[in-house]
């Protein structure tokens, strides 16, 4: 996870280590260790089933991140690169420019060399990515001078690369960054995509179990993870458990693996790393599988069918370290079958009620079109209807005559009969002299 602490403080490349790095591909053998050595992660995430529905064809998922490498073997021809919103002047040839962008975009996004069999295969390998570099890394030459600009132009480029990455067609929002403090434009930024069905998904954070911040023994929260919509991730190791460094705060919603997970360098070598970082993009490939295959369904519908169908869920259901639970791709397409048979697509219903006002908000039912015959019948009925109410007011009119003769009264004993019981019973006193007397007086 890339992410700024409180105000200014350093931009951080939040890996618990990009370590270990394997050897670049030379052989066969060296080619085979490299998916081979994926297999835990598509494993935990049932991904290997979720393909027989869905490998992400017709899919752009946005990584804002420190840019993509479009070189790379395992993207090659699969990147689109978008605008360099940092404000900075290095290279893309720099080796420091794009290094954890390249990582998260062949997690997501991956589909091999030499006729796919060789290298990262990415959870949505037919995918497309579009790069939008918000963010440097600490090696990156203007480092520096990005570290020292006001937070509210540095969260003004993440908030112009949502509305980019929406207006230039992505279905998928992955975010592997942070920010101590909340943006009204990012927030506006979201909403804008969630009100065009884009799933946007984030890392929850860093700041695990040696985190000195801490509010009621949780993590602190993290930006963009925590707000409303967003789909926010924690990190896993192979056996299961949740990374140390994995934050507990009430963003997480699910978790996915984040301990060594392979990945294609900037560089075309291969690596493992750590953090919630490639937990966000593993998560964001799976939502693109979802939109592959149900490409309408809104984003709070594809948010139910991730944590309704989670793997390993917590006593009670949820909990601050890994939401709902491990997520499962394969259940979570065939969840989001039935939301998008229940739910018709294009109705952008789901995403009002989920965003909006609650209950309130829900819109009532279709009125059904109404034929000839109904309307024959409508108009007989009103026909009805008036004729009743001229009979109604012409008896009253005559009732009123026959009561003023009745009583012998002169004008004030008339009024009075006709606006309550009479004098001495809690009757309106009739009017004085002058008083208007009633119709046919």
């Amino acid at each position: 996870m890339l992410g700024r602490r409180a105000g200014k403080t350093a931009l951080a490349l939040c890996l618990a280590g990009a370590v270990a790095a394997m050897p670049a591909v030379a052989s066969a053998e060296n080619a085979d260790s490299v998916r081979d050595s994926q297999q835990w992660v598509l494993g935990m995430l049932e991904v290997p089933a979720a393909w027989q529905l869905s490998e992400g064809a017709g899919v752009t998922v946005a990584v804002i991140d420190s840019g993509v490498n479009p070189s790379v073997s395992d993207l090659s021809g699969a990147v689109l690169t978008g605008p360099d919103l940092t404000g900075l002047h290095t290279s893309a040839d720099s080796p420091s420019w794009g290094v954890h962008g390249t990582w998260m975009a062949s997690i997501i996004a991956g589909h091999g060399h030499d006729g796919g069999g060789s290298g990262i295969i990415g959870i949505a390998p037919e995918a497309r990515v579009l790069s939008l570099r918000v963010i440097p890394g600490r090696d990156d030459p203007g480092y520096r001078v990005y570290d020292h600009e006001p937070e509210a132009r540095i969260q003004q480029s993440l908030a112009t690369a949502i509305l980019d990455a929406v207006r230039d067609g992505a279905q998928v929002i992955s975010m592997s960054l942070g920010y101590a403090e909340p943006s009204a434009a990012v927030r506006a930024a979201l909403q804008y995509a969630f009100a065009r069905g884009v799933v946007v998904v984030a890392s929850s954070g860093n700041s695990g179990q040696d985190d000195e911040r801490r509010d009621h023994g949780y993590a602190p929260i993290s930006f963009p993870a925590e707000y409303p919509g967003v789909i926010g991730v924690g990190a896993l190791s192979s056996d299961g458990a949740v990374a140390g460094f994995s934050s507990n705060n009430l963003s997480v919603q699910v978790a996915a693996p984040g301990v060594n997970v392979p990945a294609q360098g900037r560089d075309g070598q291969y690596w493992v790393v750590s953090g919630t970082s490639p937990a966000c993009a593993l998560v964001a490939g799976v939502a693109a599988l979802v939109k592959s295959r149900y490409r309408a369904l809104a984003p709070g519908l594809v948010a139910r069918a991730l944590t309704m169908t989670t793997r390993d869920r917590p006593p009670g259901g949820y909990d601050a370290k890994i939401g709902f639970g491990t997520v499962d791709a394969a259940a979570a397409l065939t969840e989001a079958g039935v939301l998008a048979r229940e739910r018709p697509a294009g109705s952008g219903a789901a995403a009002t009620v989920t965003f909006g006002g609650g209950a309130a908000a829900v819109p009532p039912e279709p009125v059904p079109p109404r034929g000839s015959g109904q309307l024959v019948l409508d108009a007989v009925l009103a026909l009805t209807s008036l004729a009743l109410a001229a009979a109604a007011a012409t008896r009253l009119a005559v009732l009123r005559r026959v009561r003023y003769a009745e009583t012998g009264a002169g004008a004030r004993g008339a009024h009075a009969a006709a606006f309550g019981p009479g004098p001495g019973r809690g009757a309106v006193p009739p009017p004085g002299p002058g008083a208007v007397p009633p119709p046919g007086a």
